[in-house]
């Protein structure tokens, strides 16, 4: 009796997974950079792709979820903590984050999305020649379509304002992609820095002050995060505000194109099942969004001097109620 004890007891040292009763369950590290709305609904799109394919938290995976709140430093510690604690994989929303990862590991699979230009975060040189433990999904956005629609609303429009934030390389990069565009239409960016949410309001101020003709703020998080204080200086001083994403209707912008971050989320999502059943990373192309779709807000345009003409209104794939709330699809 004493050998088949002293038996069981070895047993359980060599087999640490027998004292749970089940093995450990396949986990993801998820982390995100700050509650800004589009890394939000990216969020839900991932974890919708993994449950409509019958994997649960806590079921049958384990998601670790982390948010850097609008930390570099913090955003650094997290990606070393999940590596540390030997993820099977890494989710991963917005460059800080991506940059970070990329710094911890080279080993872990990696899956981003909401990042404007993964090459220029260290991923690669192109969809199909990238680092091997990494793929995802690219949000660059549809920066020259939006300032031709701007043009298209506002053909007299000179000056355009935007805040952007240095410590942001996709902020650094949208501002760029905006310069060029709005050359190539005979317009110019006016642009202001901010280094913290605190400095929106009196930046944005600035731009009043500079006369710029309308207000087209390129996405980057730490703006996004605090749009609605963009969307107050628009509606205080009658100045047309457009926005880098279409949630910013939500939130006092006229009018915004870009993508739908929920299916952006659930294309990552997609791909972070590929790489769970086995297929690496090298193997799947880098993609992009392509449906480009158009927000309005007719009470903001109203309140902004704007008046969309019958066959804007007619294109959009969806208008802001008054209450700024809720929104509904224009079929």
């Amino acid at each position: 009796m004493r050998k088949i004890i002293t038996l069981f007891f070895i047993l359980v040292l060599l087999f640490p997974g027998c004292q749970r009763g089940k093995p450990d369950l396949y986990t993801l590290g998820i982390f995100w950079f700050t509650d800004a709305p589009t890394l939000n609904d990216v969020r839900r799109g991932v974890q919708a792709a993994l449950e409509d394919n019958g994997l649960f938290d806590k079921a049958n995976i384990r998601l670790d979820l982390r948010n850097a709140k609008g930390s570099i430093p913090e955003a650094q510690k997290i990606a070393k903590e999940l590596v540390a604690n030997e993820v099977d994989m890494i989710i991963v929303f917005s460059t800080p984050c991506l940059q970070a990862v990329l710094h911890a590991t080279r080993t872990i699979p990696i899956v981003f999305s909401s990042v404007a230009n993964p090459f220029l975060a260290g991923a690669g040189k192109s969809v199909n020649d990238h680092l091997s433990n990494v793929t995802g999904v690219s949000s660059r956005g549809p920066i020259k379509e939006s300032l031709r629609f701007i043009k298209e609303v506002l053909p007299g429009v000179k000056t355009i304002g935007t805040l952007w934030t240095p410590s942001e390389l996709n902020s650094e990069y949208y501002l760029e992609l905006a310069r060029e565009g709005a050359e190539e239409l005979n317009m110019e960016i006016k642009a202001v820095s901010i280094a913290s949410a605190n400095e929106i309001l009196m930046q944005a101020q600035v731009l009043i002050n500079d006369k710029v003709d309308a207000i087209y703020q390129i996405s980057d998080n730490t703006i996004n995060a605090s749009f609605e204080v963009m969307g107050r200086v628009a509606e205080e001083n009658a100045i047309p505000l457009f926005g880098g994403f279409p949630p910013h209707t939500l939130n006092g912008a006229c009018a915004a194109m870009g993508w739908d971050f929920y299916a952006m989320g659930y294309k990552a999502g997609q791909i972070a099942l590929q790489v769970k059943n086995g297929t690496s990373p090298k193997n799947i192309p880098i993609q992009y969004m392509t449906e480009i779709k158009l927000h309005l807000n007719l009470e903001a345009a109203r309140k902004q001097g704007i008046v969309f003409v019958d066959d804007i209104i007619k294109r959009a794939d969806e208008i802001v109620n008054k209450d700024k709330t809720s929104v509904f699809n224009i079929e």
